[in-house]
């Protein structure tokens, strides 16, 4: 079933430059980018994405992070799109991280992981209309 994700960059990976790398990896994985942008999320925009996590004890410190810089957001489109987008980010810690994944080849700790995804239908619709409305979403 074709599925669409979010997918993003987080500001350690455009920081360290490594936007191209990772839309490669995705684009060589099957995903179709059907929509793209950069954005400097505030404190309060990282707050409310993350508000599930309001209570969790390193919330502060990742709205903090992903307030920090500039981000880029993506919309993915594939057969299964959540689930294999997921394994080719690799575990949330790079060091438990399955070889290949981009977190394994590129993030540096458990927090400046280089990529986010959404984790289900419900939280991909959410996320991806935290970002995007009708109008930019190409298909």
């Amino acid at each position: 079933m074709q599925q669409k994700t979010l997918a993003i960059i987080k500001p350690d990976g455009v920081k360290r430059g490594l936007v191209g790398e990772i839309l490669t990896r995705i684009e060589k994985e099957g995903f179709r980018i059907v929509a793209m942008k950069m954005v400097r999320l505030s404190r309060a925009q990282a707050a409310a994405f993350y508000a599930v996590h309001k209570e969790k004890d390193f919330f502060e410190g990742l709205v903090e992070f992903m307030s920090s810089g500039p981000v880029v957001a993506a919309v993915l489109e594939a057969q299964d799109a959540i689930t294999r987008y997921r394994a080719l980010m690799g575990a949330t810690d790079p060091e438990m991280a399955e070889a290949g994944t981009i977190r394994k080849a590129l993030a540096t700790d458990g927090r400046k992981n280089v990529v986010h995804g959404s984790d289900s239908p419900e939280t991909a619709a959410k996320e991806i209309g935290f970002f995007f409305n009708a109008f930019e979403l190409t298909i």
